[in-house]
């Protein structure tokens, strides 16, 4: 991806907006009428000249393993990330940074939807969306299995009345790195920002430990700045057996139930090598047919 050094405002013929600043790149949609959406879209335009900013001024700390001495942090998007990973911090290796896109996503949303009247909303940063539903709307999401091909495997419908207004997916073929070997692990939480967290942890989950076909590197040497310092991180994964891969995927899906029992996600949708599994999906069709909404 092309970094953009200074904020890029775009437009594109469906009317969807576009801004983008060094590594952020976020679609961002609104529903409504004509003039709600535009105050919208420059309520939008106006929060996100500041974004990037206000992270790389605390950058470092975000990057610092999150546990009880754990800095105290000042924007609100940091915030936000450092109550995610404080979350998730008891049982696993976490940094703020394990949740940045979410909440990013987040945090446009609500800059966005702020005083205006809207039926719905999203903030798509690179696959990590925030959702805005008003009464009786809502959004049909497609669930991607393979990163390399694009390919739609489900969809999930989902309505004004659950509580879910974040989806996020990751897997080591995505733009961060990943510690483990799935394709695509896509969660549904209540906010986007647990919802990256959450994707991140179960596709690191969803591995084998020093299997000879899997591919490892240290974070750092991939990425000086990488916040995962001297962990190995995936760089590439050939055949597996089919027992492999079941083995890999019960592992993230023990992960993803318990995520689920402590009510910290509502969905999760993982996949290896063509296998899946899926659990507690709202509304979610199995066959290529759209949802429609009630």
């Amino acid at each position: 991806m092309e970094f953009v050094d200074q904020p890029l405002v775009n437009r594109f013929s469906d009317g969807r907006l576009q801004l983008r600043h060094g590594p952020i790149d976020l679609i961002i949609e609104a529903f409504g009428l004509p003039a709600e959406v535009e105050l919208a879209y420059q309520q939008a335009t106006n929060a996100f000249s500041t974004v990037l900013d206000e992270l790389v001024s605390e950058l470092g700390d975000l990057k610092k393993q999150q546990g009880a001495c754990s800095p105290l942090f000042q924007g609100d998007i940091a915030k936000t990330m450092g109550t995610v990973a404080e979350v998730f911090s008891v049982n696993h290796f976490v940094t703020p940074m394990i949740a940045v896109a979410g909440a990013v996503a987040d945090h446009m949303l609500y800059a966005m939807t702020a005083g205006r009247d809207l039926s719905k909303a999203y903030v798509n940063n690179g696959g990590d969306i925030a959702i805005y539903l008003s009464q009786e709307q809502c959004f049909n999401i497609g669930v991607c299995a393979n990163p390399l091909n694009g390919t739609i495997v489900s969809k999930a419908n989902i309505a004004e009345s659950s509580n879910i207004r974040g989806v996020a997916t990751s897997g080591w073929r995505g733009r961060s790195h990943s510690l483990g070997i799935a394709d695509s692990v896509t969660v549904l939480a209540r906010t986007a920002a647990i919802a990256d967290a959450a994707a991140t942890l179960i596709a690191n989950a969803i591995d084998l430990p020093d299997h000879p076909m899997i591919k490892r590197k240290i974070a750092t040497e991939l990425n000086p700045d990488s916040d995962l310092g001297e962990q190995l991180v995936t760089i590439d994964v050939t055949v597996l057996t089919p027992e492999d891969t079941r083995s890999a995927l019960e592992s993230g899906q023990r992960l993803a139930r318990s995520m689920i029992d402590a009510k910290q996600i509502v969905g999760v949708y993982g996949s290896l090598n063509s296998q899946v599994f899926s659990l507690n999906p709202v509304d979610v069709d199995q066959t290529e047919m759209e949802l429609e909404c009630a």
